[in-house]
């Protein structure tokens, strides 16, 4: 019997990569790097938040690091998997990073 994947909702997943915004602007080295790699700078953080697309790419750039998904996902105590789930769920295609 295979087992059923669990399915994130949209409003769930929106929460997810809140969450991990936080955690990634909660340490000054995580949020320097994720700024320079989104060429977004500090001031206009809250701006590119609205923007579409916005928090799919946050949770894009935590699963692109592996330590970044583990230390995530034991501090706030989720699954790793459902980062994917949650990027999917926010429109994000998973397979993206595997396309040359």
């Amino acid at each position: 019997m295979q087992k059923r994947r669990s399915t994130v909702t949209r409003e769930a997943a929106e929460g997810l990569a809140i969450q991990a915004l936080s955690f990634i602007a909660a340490d000054e080295e995580r949020l320097g790097r994720f700024l320079a790699i989104s060429g977004i700078g500090p001031a206009e953080i809250r701006a590119a938040a609205a923007e579409p697309g916005f928090l799919a790419g946050v949770l894009d750039y935590l699963a692109g690091d592996e330590r970044l998904v583990t230390a995530f996902a034991a501090e706030r105590g989720v699954d790793p998997a459902d980062i994917a789930r949650a990027y999917a769920a926010l429109g994000g295609n998973p397979w993206e990073r595997a396309v040359p």
